[in-house]
């Protein structure tokens, strides 16, 4: 149930340095920048880009000293010391957070934003024989997986993968989020035959994203992010207006909850908060229910059918309101209200009161709004 368990999306991290810190050679460039000491409770990953997302180049522990040669914004990050959208590119050419570093000093702004790093080891030459497809295994706890038509958990399931089962990945999509044995994300896996398949249950390497990839995929067959952004403007600020979320806020959880409306409830019913019936009711907003059938196993490999009611809308605008009107009516997250022009603050509140269980939520939310300037929307400013 999307709106009291929400999922926590984790991946496999890679550890390349402890102690001295990161496990890459110095250079003559360190001779420069501004000293900067980590204040963090247990490890500080350095990354390769500005973001949370990006790989994962070293550790630094509590104390270290680094040299930051400039800094650059990124993704927003709650941190120990602060909440800020700032990184510091340090003298190894990688990146950490600003928000836990004390400087010496201030660092110069760098020259421009920085553009993926390549990778330091040499990719194989491609030949003939390459694959076009990544292996891929299925690891269970729940019994069969299904495979489905889109990257949702309202999907129609066309079949099922048993544990250790082998599976041909081609590219990953961003849809509904699951909880499985492996992780909990909202990575999809797209087959060869082009169904969909969870990423939580796969042990894969990494694969790309779908073209068009992730940064410019368009919400619809007819939208382009731009396009969503636009569309959403109205229904976001009618919804601040009407119960005070936010606008920013409201439009970067669409975004992250329904794969820039690329999942089953949003681009069948423009459903794009998961927002359920309760016992047939839907409120004054949502114009109706649609029942979704699935085909659900337990962990010993029974399998019996089950279905699930969501809400269904007649606009876009109207999901967005009725966002607002749930966040509202729900009393465990009133404390959020006392920040209606804190956008920041309030979608912290309504983590903090168990909106989503994923540890990394505030921080993909802020990330979002930042990337795109969501908070040009907030009325109030």
């Amino acid at each position: 149930m999307r709106h009291s368990s929400r999922r926590l999306l984790t991946g496999t991290l890679l550890v390349l340095a402890a102690g001295a810190g990161l496990g890459v050679a110095p250079s003559a460039a360190q001779a420069a920048g501004v000293t900067a000491v980590v204040d963090v409770n247990s490890q500080l990953k350095v990354r390769a880009r500005p973001s949370l997302a990006a790989e994962i180049k070293g550790t630094l522990h509590d104390g270290q000293k680094v040299t930051v040669a400039c800094t650059v914004t990124g993704q927003s990050v709650r941190g120990k010391l602060r909440t800020t959208a700032v990184w510091d590119k340090l003298s190894s050419g990688y990146y950490v957070s600003d928000s836990y570093l004390t400087t010496v000093g201030k660092a110069p702004a760098c020259g421009a934003a920085p553009v993926a790093e390549k990778v330091k080891t040499k990719p194989k030459p491609k030949t003939e024989t390459t694959p076009a497809y990544v292996a891929g295994r299925v690891k269970t706890a729940d019994g069969p997986v299904n495979v489905r038509t889109t990257p949702s958990a309202s999907g129609v399931p066309v079949r099922k993968v048993a544990n250790g089962g082998a599976v041909q990945l081609v590219c990953s999509v961003p849809g509904s989020s699951v909880r499985g044995t492996v992780r909990t994300t909202n990575l999809w896996d797209q087959l060869t035959d082009g169904r969909y398949l969870a990423h939580a249950y796969v042990v894969s390497a990494a694969l790309k994203p779908c073209a068009p990839s992730s940064a410019t995929a368009p919400a619809t067959p007819s939208m382009t992010q731009a396009q969503f952004i636009a569309a959403a403007v109205a229904g976001a600020q009618l919804g601040w207006r009407q119960y005070g979320v936010p606008p920013s806020v409201t439009i970067a959880q669409a975004i992250l909850e329904s794969g820039w409306g690329r999942s089953g409830l949003a681009a069948a019913d423009r459903n794009f908060f998961g927002i359920k019936c309760q016992n047939g009711a839907y409120g004054t907003l949502a114009n109706g229910c649609h029942v979704y059938a699935t085909t659900e196993c337990d962990k010993a490999g029974n399998c019996f059918p089950m279905s699930d009611a969501f809400r269904t809308y007649a606009t876009m605008a109207h999901s967005f309101r009725d966002h607002g009107n749930f966040l509202k009516v729900n009393k465990r997250y009133t404390p959020a209200f006392a920040y209606t022009r804190d956008a920041n603050n309030f979608i912290w509140q309504v983590w903090k009161a168990g909106y989503a269980t994923d540890p990394n939520y505030y921080t993909k939310v802020t990330g979002i709004m930042t990337a795109y300037n969501l908070y040009a929307y907030d009325t109030w400013k």
